[in-house]
């Protein structure tokens, strides 16, 4: 029988800056990766990534997420073959569709980017689940709070660029030292 989540014993921390409202209007980087970082999502093949079929769920399920959320709006995206990164625009309008469940370890607040990307990860899971396949994502994702349109220009660079680079990636499990 699993034991109760003791925060001294689990050591979980927040990646999250304190005191930071993460559904206020901005631009975000977000990156969320797969278990163990295993290479599901496809492979990259001359720079350009081909997808497997749970990529392109990744893939195709990325541009729901403003039909869930009126408050989102979407820039660059690429999926990897064990990462995603993607740009999300909120801006505080509208009305959520799906309000994300709660529990006694974490609060997730309506609208905002822990609520998009936990709703996001748990339908490419409920797929996954009905679907047979073995998929899971890697638990919690990386984000960055986007300052100004210098830095957000960087970030699309980069993520277009991603997959020219991946043999470079320390994500890339194969990568040349």
């Amino acid at each position: 029988m699993p034991k109760a989540y003791t925060p001294e014993l689990h050591r979980r921390r927040t990646i999250r800056l304190r005191d930071y409202n993460y559904k206020q209007n901005g631009a975000y980087f977000v990156t969320i990766c797969v278990r163990n970082k295993e290479c599901v999502l496809g492979s990259i093949i001359k720079g350009k990534m081909i997808l497997s079929e749970i990529g392109k769920i990744v893939f195709d399920y990325w541009f729901e997420i403003p039909k869930h959320f009126q408050n989102v709006k979407l820039d660059e995206f690429c999926v990897m073959p064990n990462h995603i990164h993607g740009i999300l625009l909120l801006n505080n309008v509208g009305v959520q569709n799906f309000e994300p469940l709660r529990n006694k370890f974490q609060h997730i607040i309506p609208k905002s980017i822990g609520s998009i990307i936990r709703t996001y990860k748990t339908a490419v899971t409920h797929w996954s689940k009905q679907n047979d396949y073995n998929f899971f994502w890697q638990r919690n994702y990386y984000n960055h709070i986007i300052r100004n349109e210098n830095e957000l220009n960087e970030i699309r660079e980069y993520i277009n660029n991603n997959p020219l680079k991946w043999e470079l990636d320390n994500e890339n499990p194969e990568k040349s030292n």
